[in-house]
């Protein structure tokens, strides 16, 4: 076999890299609120919001997990009153700083262009000619939420293919820009105008399609350590597949990035590109601690399985995705790390009425003994879950310890 001319970068350095842009490197330190709770969201660009509330929903074990002394509270100041984030689409719903706002106005011209044709298809009729109604009664009469708007219409118990006309188009008006998520009750989103939620600093900077492409794709790069292009694209999806190609195209041939070939499990490479001030500093790389944590399965560290499973190893999917001859784990379970390696996943369910977070079963990766050391610092680590999600008391299945 030819050796590649490419600079290569070993997987223990690509985990560490990895792991130290999703602030999983650091000791998991400081008072997760105010400045600090800014700089962390901040490193990680977006935190994806969940409504699974199995232990603490997936926002907060995102922050939690990086953070111990988080509390709830903390990002609902920055979200709804110091208007610090602002929610919206990235892949997937997420908190965003506002500061990035003046850049969502190429995803709401773009949505506004693809989601019009596809939701005459798969909406109900009418919901084009509610916008106007919509936005009177929130500009008349305040905050409003899908079950406040068109109160006439005939509701479904249909999914979420079948809103009613008025919650169509309080969603869309959402997507592209004209509303904005002023506070969520229970789970709920509550929309006012955007010119009420959004500061008026973030609101009327502006940016042409070139400055964000670039703005993508750099901060993209900056919070990945090493990316294809195509994983660039992903980040925010807010630029596509063909525009991240064309930009590390461009800023290749400037010398400002790098091609590289980063080392997989299992002694395969696979090409991305980096910054040359981040190969250079690979080895003062710091390691991760060696404690446990539980992650979320929404953890920005394991959004894309396929590369999980490229640096760790570890084959992860959400149970409730997988069918039933296939399941091994249980309906929804939590990968477990130690240091810079998923060790396993954990089954388990805060029961707030008995103030006990209960474990159902935890199963070691190949190749993980459950060692007495390495049994107790998941221990304390559930002693730690158990008081964020609001019990006092770990408790076990007497069967708990599994193997695969």
């Amino acid at each position: 076999m030819t050796k590649s001319a490419l600079p290569r970068v070993s997987n223990a350095q690509a985990r560490h890299l990895f792991l130290q842009k999703h602030g999983l490197c650091a000791a998991p330190k400081g008072s997760g609120k105010g400045e600090d709770l800014s700089a962390v969201i901040d490193q990680l660009g977006f935190v994806q919001v969940d409504s699974i509330n199995t232990v603490a929903r997936a926002h907060h074990m995102i922050l939690a997990a990086r953070r111990p002394a988080y509390k709830e509270k903390h990002l609902k100041h920055h979200l709804e009153r110091d208007r610090l984030l602002f929610e919206h689409w990235t892949h997937d719903a997420s908190v965003i700083p506002t500061e990035f706002f003046p850049h969502w106005q190429l995803r709401f011209k773009r949505d506004r262009d693809r989601l019009i044709g596809r939701w005459r298809d798969w909406r109900r009729n009418g919901f084009e000619q509610k916008f106007e109604d919509v936005l009177k009664q929130i500009s008349d009469h305040g905050p409003a939420t899908s079950a406040t708007v068109g109160e006439d219409e005939k509701r479904s118990n249909g999914g979420w293919w079948d809103w009613h006309p008025s919650k169509t188009a309080l969603e869309f008006l959402w997507r592209t820009g004209k509303l904005s998520v002023c506070r969520r009750e229970g789970f709920q989103k509550v929309y006012d105008l955007t010119e009420r939620v959004i500061p008026e600093a973030h609101r009327h900077q502006s940016h042409d399609d070139d400055e964000t492409i670039d703005w993508a794709a750099r901060s993209a790069l900056d919070r990945l350590g090493f990316a294809t292009s195509g994983e660039i694209a992903a980040f925010w999806d807010l630029i596509t597949p063909q525009e991240a190609k064309d930009w590390c195209q461009r800023t290749r041939a400037a010398g400002e990035i790098i091609e590289v070939e980063i080392e997989c499990v299992g002694g395969d490479f696979r090409k991305a590109f980096l910054y040359p001030e981040t190969l250079s500093a690979l080895d003062t790389q710091p390691r991760p601690p060696s404690r446990v944590r539980v992650l979320s399965p929404f953890d920005p560290a394991l959004r894309d399985r396929k590369r999980a499973e490229r640096l760790f190893g570890f084959f992860y999917r959400i149970e409730i995705f997988v069918p039933e001859p296939k399941r091994r784990y249980g309906y929804y379970v939590f990968p477990v790390m130690e240091g810079d390696r998923l060790i396993g996943r954990i089954d388990m369910k805060s029961l707030r009425n008995e103030s006990r977070l209960h474990v159902r079963a935890f199963w070691p990766e190949k190749g993980v003994k459950p060692s007495k050391g390495r049994l107790a610092k998941l221990q304390a680590e559930l002693d730690r879950m158990a008081r964020f999600s609001g019990c006092s008391d770990v408790t076990f299945e007497t069967d708990w310890l599994r193997t695969v």
